[in-house]
Formats: structure tokens, sequence, C-alpha cells
């Protein structure tokens, strides 16, 4: 066997060496290492939350926002009753006017009231007038003058109630100028004046219930806001941990936002559940107590107006704007507090 043809059988056997890799082949499999972990990012879902359900803190802020959609809820609803009784006080002194009768030196005063009520009864739109007897005048001025008056011998003005059958159409200037001209001493009142201070108090305890309402509400966003960051920073390794293997904000943001939603749900529904007993409570006891002082009191300002239908779907309203008032305010919290870690 020559050398040429050993040398040549030597190469055959050689192995060829490896050839090493160059290019862009590393770099290709580091992003789709990355690419896998952000993939990986949404299956922390399944793993334990990232916010306790059941801490102190959680627990302390539902009987918070409990208390807080209590005194929301009792805010809307005496709203609603004060509304209600203004609206009836209206409707009451908008159907009725009176008119007064001064006694005049030399004129009869049972002939001037029976004119008055003649006059009354043939003016346009008015439905009934009838004068009032000595002894609901007498009732009248019991408070301020004691009983057992005499009238004759008082100067007491004597009044005729007037019922307007068409509150719009009855001719009220025309039945104030005939009673000025033909009842000596008459006058006519239209109430006008009371209604006008019953409207302004009407809307001013209405505007007054509303900022009630909007602080009560002011006070629970800050609460929650204060719990929020109270949570991130307890759980701030967590949170740090999950930046690192590729969660978003969004995520994070998420599992705060289902957190502080439950609270919310708890904590507004027991307070609406407390609002709508206690409103409940008033309804029956206004019920069962008619003939004391307090009851007397009470309707005589408010009348039989109570807390309707209208007062307790409010009541349930609270209940859902408080758990999304709450989600929401969690969820900007944390947004706003992931941005400051950035």
């Amino acid at each position: 066997m020559t050398d040429a043809e050993d040398s040549a059988r030597e190469e055959a056997a050689t192995p060829e060496p490896e050839k090493k890799s160059t290019g862009p082949a590393p770099r290709r499999r580091g992003m789709r290492e990355r690419v896998k972990k952000k993939k990986r990012a949404p299956e922390f879902r399944d793993a334990a939350p990232i916010v306790p359900p059941a801490t102190v803190a959680g627990n302390a802020l539902a009987i918070v926002i409990a208390i807080m959609s209590f005194l929301a809820c009792l805010t809307i609803g005496a709203v609603t009753v004060v509304h209600d009784a203004s609206r009836d006080w209206q409707g009451d002194i908008a159907r009725e006017v009176t008119v007064q009768i001064r006694p005049v030196d030399g004129v009869d005063m049972t002939s001037q009231i029976e004119k008055a009520i003649a006059i009354a009864e043939g003016t346009p739109g008015i439905a009934t007038a009838h004068a009032l007897s000595d002894k609901e005048t007498k009732a009248l001025l019991e408070p301020w003058l004691g009983a057992g008056l005499d009238l004759d011998a008082l100067p007491v003005p004597r009044l005729v109630r007037v019922e307007l059958g068409d509150p719009v159409g009855a001719d009220i200037p025309g039945l104030k100028k005939a009673i000025a001209d033909s009842v000596p001493g008459g006058s006519l009142d239209d109430h006008s004046a009371w209604t006008r201070q019953l409207t302004a108090m009407a809307q001013t305890m209405v505007i007054g219930g509303f900022v009630i309402l909007g602080l009560v509400l002011t006070a629970m966003v800050l609460s929650v806001v204060f719990a929020t960051r109270a949570a991130m920073a307890g759980n701030r390794d967590v949170i740090e941990v999950l930046h690192l293997v590729g969660a978003e904000d969004g995520f994070i943001a998420g599992e705060f936002q289902r957190h502080f939603l439950l609270l919310g749900l708890k904590g507004g529904a027991a307070g609406g559940a407390a609002a709508i007993v206690t409103f409940a409570a008033v309804t029956l006891a206004r019920r069962q107590a008619p003939g004391t002082a307090a009851f007397d009191q009470l309707e005589a300002l408010l009348g039989q107006t109570g807390i309707g239908a209208l007062g307790y779907v409010a009541a349930l309203g609270v209940v859902f704007v408080v758990a999304i008032l709450t989600a929401l305010t969690s969820r900007l919290a944390v947004r706003r507090t992931l941005g400051a870690m950035e």
C-alpha cells in the first residue's frame, strides 16, 4: 500500500470538527424565552391572590364602608321625605286661600262674613267657602292666648276658608279686589309668601342633604385610598417579583380591584340592609304611635309623608354605587402607585 493511499484513508477516518454556531441564533432563543415568560404572566390568576382575602385591615375597611353606606342611605331617605313633604305642603297651600275680616266699629261681623262667602262662591274657579266656627277660631288662638277666650270681648279677626276647585283658572286677583271693595275690614291672603318660604326651605334642606352625601362618599374614597396603599406596602415584595417575571400593571391593578370590589359589596350590602330595616322600623313606629306628643309634632312637620318606594330603591342603588366607587378608587390608586415605583 502506498503512502498516498494511507494518508487518504487516515483523512477519511478522522471526524470533522464541529462548526461553531454564529449569527442571531442565541439572540432568537433569548427572545423566545422572554416571550414565553410574558405569555405565562396571566397564569398568575390561578395562583394565590396578591392581597389576602381576609385580613384585619380588610375587615376594618368593610366596617367603615358599611357605616358610610348606612349614613348615605339615611341621607337620601331624609332628602326624599323632605322633598315629598314640601310637594304636599305646596299642593295644600295652592288649593286654598283665606279671607280675613277685621272688626270695624258699627259694622255687623256676621253680615260681613256672609257677604264674603257669597262673593267667594260667585268667583270662577272657587269650589267652596265657609267661615271658621268659634270653636275652630279658639283652637287656633289657644296656643298663644290660652283657653276660655271670649271672642266677643276681643277684637279678633274672623277667617273664611276658601277652597279652589281650579287653582290655575281661579280668578284670585278679582276675588281679592272684590273683597277689599265690598267687605269693610276684609282682605285676601293667597299664601304666596308661605309658598315661597316653604319652597326655599325645602330646597335648602335638599341641597344640604346632597352636600352631606358628597362628604360621606368622599370620606369613604379616602379610606379606600389609604387601605389600598397600605395593602400595596405590605405586598411590595410580591409586586416587585411579579414585575420582574413580566406581569403587567393592568394585571396587578385588576387583582386589587377585585379584592376591594368584594369589600365594597360586603360593606355596602350591610349598610344598605341596615338602612332599609331602619326605614321600615320608622314607618311601623309612625303607624303605631298616633296621639303621642312626638307623633303630633312629626305629623305637623311632615304630614302623612313617609319613606316611599323611592327611598328604598335609592338605598339599593347606594350599595352598587359604593361597590363600583370602591373598586375604581382602588384601581386608580394602584395604577398611580405603580407608576411612581417605575
